[in-house]
């Protein structure tokens, strides 16, 4: 079970995720400082490292909408959060992917800071209200290259894995 550290509404840019201002650092152990930090409570507590792993933050629709900055995943990815959102925006979701940060798209989500959720392999359940709401898969394809990591890890396991079976 993990916690919600953070709710933000429908339509988070990546603006509002990693602002404009912070591009000239784009190494992804430097971007986590970054995060969210126009909400300088939450971004504080990020820069601290006060939230464990596996931590949650949860959106509503059109989570990551905006420009195609690779470092609002990131300074996502660098804490170890889970991202819940109802949606997430089409080129968010492929950076995010790319970069092994963990996302659940459940379109019902209901959920408060400071909330407990479990994770099953198709539904989230709030332990504070007692609800469940289903989770909205992603594709198999997808989903391998997030558990390996991020998508450089993934091809990293699969050509290994390619050159161990021809040594055979």
């Amino acid at each position: 079970m993990a916690k919600v550290v953070f709710k933000v509404g429908d339509d988070v840019s990546t603006d509002i995720i990693y602002p404009g201002r912070f591009m000239a650092t784009v190494l992804p152990t430097e971007t986590p400082q970054f995060a969210f930090i126009d909400y300088p409570e939450f971004n504080a507590k990020v820069k601290n490292r006060e939230f464990p792993p596996q931590s949650i933050i949860v959106g509503g629709k059109n989570f990551g909408c905006g420009s195609s900055r690779e470092q609002a995943a990131s300074c996502l990815k660098g804490p170890d959060f889970v991202v819940v959102a109802r949606n997430f925006s089409r080129i968010f979701l492929q950076n995010a992917i790319n970069l092994g940060l963990k996302m659940v798209i459940c379109p019902t989500i209901e959920a408060n800071e400071g909330d407990e959720l479990e994770f099953s392999a198709d539904q989230v359940i709030n332990k504070n209200s007692g609800k469940s709401f289903a989770i909205e898969a992603l594709p198999k394809a997808r989903q391998v290259i997030i558990d390996a990591g991020g998508l450089i890890p993934f091809t990293r396991k699969l050509l290994l894995d390619t050159k161990s079976s021809r040594e055979i």
